[in-house]
């Protein structure tokens, strides 16, 4: 007996609403999570026992079949930029090529390329002690170089793969990589403008600069120059900064030639090896290599092993996290709720387009974690708007971007960035970077509404 359309409604209702109970109130970890909403949603759903299992275990397959690899190399190579300075190196740089008294605009662009193969987290710790140097040396406040890498950090990091959040969002929505790339830059730009201004308007209300240990802060300090810190630039052994690029200009090279030969239906000769070369597995494996002889030619064997085994052990979760939202998207196709709420959707005023911003958007306020936020919004709308009108390169763009909204206490950014800039009071840090990220979040829809009128 086939189910009705209410039936299929309510396991897919009742399965998310479980889903966020879980994260938000138990113990039990979002990969379970989202295995048990997926089992709910399917079984409420009128599917069978048997065949929501198979649903499950086949949409988990084939997500991770297209981007796991990926994800595993990104993050070694993202330890190797980490811990060889390379990342350190390309902020540095950016700061001599904008110039003085631009330091905050130097910062949003290093968080806007070094986010783009390292995790946000980690990228903002360790770029903190130079967000701090420039603080001392230059009399501006901690607060407007901070909030503005952060700007920069968190704008690729939701939009722009490897990353892994918009990666797992490109295979649900079966997005061209090299396609989500080039709009997740786009999208990144005015997200990172509207953090910059932000935290330029921050940094004049709470005044706020490093002591002279640099272990604790003080309010308020007399500006100096920056050429000391400039000077100081040269005294640190650092990658050059070609081997420091490199790593990661190499594979989007690789991609974006990938996606223009796939665009012209270009086929044969060096087309092959170029549609070879570009495949995001292959391009992220020889951005690996670059960054181990690169960067790591002068370490041991030993020690090169373990910084990257260290990465890839973060990336375990993430992993799991992924190819459980691909199982669950994979039981919303195969239940039929998928084209039931399509033909709901259709009959609505709301733009499609909006869809899994919006969930992504109530699912990130609820649980707190972009990346679940994301895969999940893609795993509920893709099925949907499969079978609309839509540009899936911007639907998935808008479930990366939906979950930007309000970071706050239950964000691990949220207490990374507010501890590393000596923010204690709750009122400071809604300022510092829960009011930012939304600003970031709104910025974004509006960018989205309008690229969707030209291009959707």
């Amino acid at each position: 007996m086939e189910a009705s359309g209410a039936q299929m409604i309510f396991g897919l209702v009742l399965g998310v609403a479980i889903l966020i109970f879980l994260v938000l109130k138990t113990k039990i970890h979002a990969f379970l999570a989202l295995i048990i909403a997926a089992s709910i949603t399917g079984l409420v759903g009128g599917m069978s026992a048997p065949d929501v299992i198979n649903a499950i275990t086949a949409g988990f397959g084939s997500t991770l079949g297209s981007i796991g690899i990926v994800i595993g190399f990104g993050v070694m190579m993202g330890r190797i930029l980490e811990v060889s300075g390379a990342a350190e190196k390309m902020a540095y740089t950016l700061v001599k090529w904008v110039g003085k008294r631009k330091e905050e605009w130097a910062m949003a662009i290093t968080g806007y390329i070094v986010s783009i193969p390292i995790f946000v987290d980690s990228a903002f710790v360790i770029l903190t002690p130079l967000v701090k140097a420039l603080s001392k040396k230059t009399g501006k406040s901690v607060l407007t170089i901070g909030v503005a890498l952060g700007a920069g950090l968190v704008a690729t990091h939701h939009a722009v793969p490897p990353t892994p959040g918009p990666l797992g969002v490109a295979g649900i929505f079966g997005v061209d990589v090299g396609l989500m790339i080039a709009w997740g830059l786009v999208f990144a730009i005015p997200v990172t403008v509207v953090g910059v201004l932000y935290a330029k308007w921050l940094g004049k209300k709470i005044y706020q600069i490093p002591d002279e240990t640099g272990l604790d802060y003080v309010r308020p300090v007399n500006p100096i120059t920056v050429q000391e810190f400039l000077e100081s630039k040269e005294k640190k052994d650092l990658p050059s900064l070609t081997r420091s690029v490199l790593p990661i200009f190499v594979p989007i090279i690789l991609i974006f030639a990938n996606t223009t030969v796939t665009a012209l239906k270009l086929k044969g000769g060096i087309y092959d090896y170029i549609t070879f070369l570009g495949s995001p597995i292959i391009a992220v494996g020889i951005g690996l290599i670059f960054s181990i002889y690169g960067l790591y030619h002068h370490v041991k064997r030993s020690e090169a092993l373990d910084h990257m085994e260290e990465g890839i052990k973060t990336s375990g979760i993430i992993l799991l996290v992924t190819g459980a939202g691909g199982a669950l998207g994979n039981v919303l196709r195969e239940s039929g709720s998928g084209d039931y709420i399509a033909q709901q959707v259709a009959q609505l005023h709301l733009p499609a387009i909006l869809i899994p911003f919006i969930i992504a958007t109530i699912v990130r306020l609820i649980q707190g974690s972009g990346t679940v936020a994301m895969i999940t919004a893609a795993s509920i709308s893709a099925p949907i708007l499969q079978q609309l009108n839509v540009n899936m390169a911007l639907a998935a763009q808008a479930a990366a971007l939906g979950a930007m909204i309000f970071s706050y206490f239950n964000d691990s950014l949220f207490w990374v960035i507010n501890r590393m800039l000596g923010i204690k009071e709750v009122k400071e840090q809604i300022l510092t970077w829960s009011i930012p990220t939304t600003l970031a979040w709104a910025a974004s829809l509006v960018t989205l509404l309008i690229v969707n009128a030209f291009f959707g």
